[in-house]
């Protein structure tokens, strides 16, 4: 009889099926019960070291985990238990003995943050933001934060245990998440690493693995689709959208298009005919709680506070205005320019010899840009594959703070992050008017990221605005193929 693969293991297929494609695979499998009794161990964190693939063990103990030729070792850890290693060797099962972590002085267990977390934000006091996060060691020995969102394990940052603190370096966004031990459980803050601002209050539970709290209502209904959606701000200003939902059983996935961008990989539950959901990966935790009706209509708010209402209508055909049509030059202009200088002070222009008779890509971009980043990790990689094909980029930062030593810091953290290998320049404060002040070719600004193609004899092809990154599915994948196209065009010329 088929046992039932647990659902951290489903959420890890497609990452390796890519791998499979590059080397031999084969599933692990087996059993992890406690060495002191032999019971069954549910909810074990089982990764292949040195990748970003992971699994759970289910109620009966047993785990299914997928590797390749290239993996030889798995780590088996739990908040409760030691953590431990095995190597892997010609078998397809290995059945896994933990033992519970050794008693201090005074009978308590050593506290160990490896393993699963359930992490909860509390913004108001009848109002909680879930999100989920695991713990693990790298194959360098280092320990990292692992934000679960959907089917995305978004490596946050380093942490780090001193005495009966821990810390959350959410290095990305300059954020850190400060924490007290209290009986294996944290309580602290998300803030801002130089103190700056007001900071926000969190717990955080360990081998907990649900993300909202059930309370047994089935759903009234299946809310997967393609949604026409309309936000409305406090102020009567609207703006369209398009919502991506899908539901299996109560768990929900969603993510929202905008023009300026996409809220990245929402999950949450259904109960009822209401819904909720959330993120987190170290900017701010997002939350939406909508309800439906018989009809399939959607209302709900944005945020805990309830700043932003919507309405959605399903509509499999739903789309954004073209991004290639929001934001043009200004009549007479035809080539677009700036000076601003990288991180050693050095200045960069369109007009150094280094871009001349070349394609270039320019994107508007920002550190602290959650969709900036994901445009990061689609154009580092994709430019140290295409630059010997005469094609640079350049990144204009515009950041929250200006001063030389925060804008340096941030920027060497994206670079090293993302192994981003074009120039990097100090454009000015992260203001949408600053933007189009300094930038005046553009006719206007609209969102983070902005992406400006320019042909080989400097003149501007064509700009997108915004990005919709991989939690949107086709729409990234048609902005991928659409980039590449432009690019092939442009390189003809």
């Amino acid at each position: 009889m088929l046992r039932k693969l647990p659902t951290l293991f489903a959420l890890v297929l497609l990452t390796w099926q890519t791998a499979r494609a590059q080397h031999t695979g084969r599933t692990i499998t087996g059993t992890v019960t406690a060495y002191e009794d032999t019971s069954p161990l549910e909810g074990v964190l089982i990764a292949v070291k040195g990748t970003d693939r992971v699994s759970g063990s289910q109620a009966d103990g047993i785990y299914y985990i997928p590797v390749t030729d290239k993996d030889s070792v798995l780590v088996f850890s739990h908040n409760e238990f030691e953590t431990q290693e095995i190597k892997l060797t010609a078998g397809n099962e290995y059945n896994i003995k933990l033992q519970k972590k050794h008693e201090e002085p005074g009978g308590n267990v050593k506290f160990s943050p490896i393993g699963n977390w359930r992490g909860a934000f509390a913004v108001r006091p009848e109002v909680e933001i879930p999100f989920n996060f695991d713990i693990r060691l790298t194959d360098k020995g280092d320990t990292t934060a692992y934000f679960l969102n959907g089917g995305e394990q978004y490596a946050g940052g380093r942490v780090q245990q001193t005495a009966d603190s821990l810390f959350i370096f959410l290095d990305q966004f300059d954020n850190e998440l400060a924490f007290k031990i209290d009986d294996h459980r944290l309580s602290g803050v998300l803030r801002r690493q130089d103190k700056r601002g007001t900071p926000t209050p969190l717990t955080a539970e360990p081998g907990v693995h649900h993300r909202f709290r059930e309370t047994g209502v089935a759903p009234a209904g299946n809310i997967s689709g393609t949604y026409d959606i309309v936000f409305k701000s406090e102020n009567g200003k609207e703006e369209k959208a398009v919502g991506l939902f899908k539901q299996e059983g109560k768990k929900l996935q969603a993510t929202f298009l905008r023009v300026t961008g996409d809220s990245r990989y929402l999950e949450g539950i259904v109960e009822g005919n209401t819904f909720y959901l959330s993120s987190f990966i170290g900017s701010g935790p997002g939350y939406y709680k909508g309800s439906f009706d018989q009809q399939g209509q959607l209302t709900g708010d944005v945020g805990a506070r309830g700043g932003q209402h919507f309405t959605g209508t399903r509509n499999e055909q739903a789309a954004l205005p073209d991004a290639y049509t929001l934001t043009t030059l200004k009549e007479g202009y035809t080539s677009f320019d700036f000076s601003f200088p990288d991180a050693d002070g050095n200045k960069v222009s369109l007009s150094d010899a280094k871009y001349k008779n070349k394609v270039v890509v320019v994107t508007i971009t920002g550190t602290w840009c959650p969709n900036c980043m994901d445009e990061t990790a689609f154009l580092a990689p994709w430019y140290k594959t295409n630059a010997r094909r005469g094609v640079e980029a350049i990144a204009l930062h515009y950041e929250r703070q200006t001063d030389t030593a925060f804008v340096r810091k941030a920027l060497g953290r994206s670079r090293n992050k993302y192994d981003i290998q074009y120039a990097q320049l100090i454009a000015g404060p992260a203001d949408k008017q600053f933007v189009a002040t300094s930038l005046p070719a553009l006719n206007t600004f609209l969102s983070f990221p902005t992406l400006i193609f320019i042909d080989k004899k400097g003149k501007v092809a064509r700009i997108h605005t915004g990005y919709s990154g991989p939690a949107t599915g086709k729409y990234y994948d048609q902005f991928v193929k659409e980039f590449n196209e432009e690019i092939d065009l442009l390189l003809k010329q």
